[in-house]
């Protein structure tokens, strides 16, 4: 990238760990010149912003610069970035939309400044929620409209004026700001992540809001024994069924759930009852929306993206960001920090990150696992750099930050620290098991699972990376799928879901699998869990966004509470299962543990045994046979207690497991262990034993 350090031999750069990496995986010595060039380029951006922007923490600051920004006495100081523009304009509220009165002047860099003093009696010149719109002069001549790129708080017009988002200046009285009364949580060892939606977070058939998600929803995640919230669809978005992956204003939370306090106070209030807070973060692309989004906000097709063909991911229809230009890092950096520290969010789910990493965007790239392929010529060195320069920041800012890579190739290091040459995520998310259960659940019938691909996909996994186990999320509940409860139950959750129904060998086919796929990817699928909102009750149906294809109804675009609050009705079983999971989970740390081993998986029985955390646990998939006495493999002798049955009444199970009695080993070997036990394991169940 033209630096100093990207000019020596790729092997004369210094990465300060990048032994510990070479040592824990030899396999990746072929690539070690790769690794350093690639650290080289991290190095030469770093020192870049030292020399040009002020250091790491000035530069990270571009929203006290950009943007509209307010100043003590009053002044306003209105700064934006427009390279391709001949003029720029400030028109609103503020001057009877005169479109020529307020100019800006033309900086060095493709700079742009408006300074507007107060006005006489003391006060700003712009009034809160005045809107405002700048005003771009293309070198053709042409006046556009367009809404700064930092624009803070944008709104839904009135349907009679169309649907371009307006933007409004955010300046409102300190009688009306929230102030954070808690402290960020300190990171757990074990991460459970609940992720959600604000927006359908409410039974009525409306968009939720922040005050509803902060009163209703934040208790029922802590019952559940959830330690994490991850929000989705926070950055603003116009087409709301794009599940918020279509951002128009970046620094902008969405005004549909509310305003800028009330998001606040969320945070605040998920930080006093313990949970830490994630944001699912956008910078992988943006929406292609001129007037009220960053395309072309100069007038030109560059700016913020790459011009022509690779500015544009032909399957998303959107625009992809240029993350070598100077002033594209500063507002994407400057991004994230706004967020950690005027909402003081905890960490980020990264979105996209496959499409940021490869030229080929992913599309039609099959990743079999060689290492050609994550050190080849097909990887986009400035979106890799750009997610090392950005852990880098996150981590230096908040050293408990939690950071996920959405990722299906699999890059080795995507989990491991900047120091060794990698991208410095802390965890990557295990889109292979979710996939996995889908195509399980569709394509085969109960007695063909595959009971050792099950486990491979389920610990297929680099070593000291940290991975997300999830068996769905909001991917697999979106239209044209379903949830796994309404895969396995489908029509039969319309009927025989009530206690006092007759019983239905679907529903209890249902309740027992969904149970114990959730528990063996908690218990063996990676180091954090997460459960998109309404799945840990077994939610029915599908996720669907008003819009034009359904009539815009909100029917499928909400969270139907009253079916788990309803004592009368089954979904209480699987809730009060997601919660026992959760909290035993608290208890002994498996997550946090080393991965597990592994001392059976019988392909007749559909028997898995494996041991993690001093934990014994044990699934019968079988879907008709149960066994007596079955004999299984324990490392460490004594005497072993049931603390979880998946065949507890208060789960939807038949009480068929003794949970009084005292399993005593027998210091014989077995399944590679030096001891054994035997247990009763009935069919489509599973037991979990803990040392005495």
């Amino acid at each position: 990238m033209g630096g100093k350090y990207t000019k020596l031999d790729p092997m004369e750069v210094e990465v300060p760990e990048i032994d510990a990496l070479l040592n824990r995986d030899s396999y990746l010595r072929p690539y070690e010149r790769e690794i350093r060039r690639r650290y080289a380029c991290f190095k030469d951006i770093e020192d870049n912003i030292e020399q040009n922007g002020g250091g790491l923490d000035k530069f990270t600051q571009g929203y006290k610069y950009y943007g509209i920004n307010i100043q003590q006495d009053n002044t306003i100081i209105c700064r934006e970035w427009a390279p391709g523009a001949q003029q720029l304009f400030l028109t609103g509220d503020f001057n009877g939309w005169n479109r020529d009165s307020h100019p800006y002047k033309k900086l060095e860099y493709g700079k742009w400044e408006l300074i507007l003093p107060p006005n006489q009696d003391g006060s700003p010149a712009i009034q809160h929620l005045s809107e405002l719109k700048v005003v771009v002069q293309t070198w053709e001549g042409h006046k556009v409209d367009r809404l700064s790129p930092y624009a803070t708080y944008v709104v839904e017009p009135p349907k009679h004026e169309g649907t371009i988002y307006k933007q409004k200046f955010w300046n409102p009285p300190q009688t009306q700001r929230y102030i954070f009364r808690h402290k960020k949580v300190p990171r757990p060892k074990s991460l459970r992540i609940y992720e959600c939606h604000v927006g359908i977070a409410t039974q009525e058939a409306k968009v939720g809001t922040y005050d509803n998600f902060t009163d209703n929803v934040l208790p029922r995640i802590v019952k559940q024994g959830y330690n994490c919230i991850q929000l989705m669809a926070i950055m603003e978005h116009a087409y709301y069924a794009s599940f918020g992956y279509q951002v128009t204003s970046f620094y902008a939370a969405s005004s549909r759930y509310g305003n800028p306090e009330e998001l606040k106070r969320l945070v605040d209030r998920a930080h006093e009852l313990g949970l830490m807070v994630l944001l699912d973060l956008v910078h992988s692309h943006a929406s292609k929306n001129v007037m009220d989004g960053l395309n072309q906000f100069d007038g030109t097709d560059s700016c913020f993206f790459h011009s022509g063909p690779r500015g544009e991911h032909s399957l998303w229809d959107s625009r992809l960001f240029n993350y070598s230009e100077f002033e594209v890092l500063r507002f994407l950096l400057s991004n994230i920090r706004w967020y950690m520290e005027e909402y003081r969010f905890d960490g980020f789910r990264f979105d996209g990150v496959t499409s940021m990493l490869y030229h080929s965007r992913g599309i039609g790239q099959g990743f079999g696992g060689h290492y050609d392929d994550y050190f080849s010529l097909g990887v986009d060195t400035e979106g890799l750099v750009y997610l090392m320069m950005a852990n880098h920041m996150i981590h230096k800012l908040h050293s408990d930050a939690v950071t996920i890579a959405e990722d299906v190739s699999g890059m080795p290091g995507t989990c491991r620290p900047v120091t060794e040459g990698c991208m410095g995520f802390d965890y990557r998310l295990a889109m292979a098991i979710p996939d996995k259960w889908i195509q399980l659940l569709k394509h085969k019938s109960d007695d063909s699972w595959d009971i050792g691909n099950i486990i491979h996909t389920l610990t297929n996994r680099r070593w000291m990376e940290g991975n997300v186990a999830y068996a769905e999320s909001h991917d697999q509940a979106l239209v044209g799928d379903k949830t796994i409860a309404f895969w396995l139950m489908d029509k039969e959750m319309y009927t025989h879901m009530s206690t006092l129904s007759d019983q239905s060998l679907i529903i209890d086919r249902g309740i027992a699998l969904h149970k114990l796929i959730r528990y063996i990817t908690h218990g063996l699928g990676g180091e954090a869990y997460l459960n998109f909102i309404g799945n840990e009750f077994g939610h029915p149906e599908w996720l669907d966004f008003p819009r034009a294809g359904n009539n815009s109804s909100y029917h499928y675009a909400r969270r139907q509470w009253n079916l788990v609050d309803d004592e009368m009705l089954k979904y209480k079983f699987l809730n009060n299962w997601d919660a026992a999971m959760n909290h035993t989970e608290n208890k002994y740390g498996w997550l946090a543990a080393h991965p597990a081993y592994v001392s059976t998986k019988h392909q007749d029985d559909k028997v898995v045994v494996f041991e993690r955390a001093g934990l014994v646990f044990v699934f019968n998939f079988h879907p008709t046979k149960s066994f007596a006495d079955y004999r299984i493999g324990v490392e460490v002798e004594g005497n072993y207690k049931i603390v979880l049955s998946s065949d507890d009444k208060a789960f939807g199970g038949f009480d068929r497991i003794d949970k009084s009695v005292t399993f005593v080993t027998t210091p014989e070997g077995f399944a590679g262990r030096r001891n054994y036990v035997q247990v009763y394991i009935p069919s489509r169940t599973c037991i979990t034993l803990a040392k005495e």
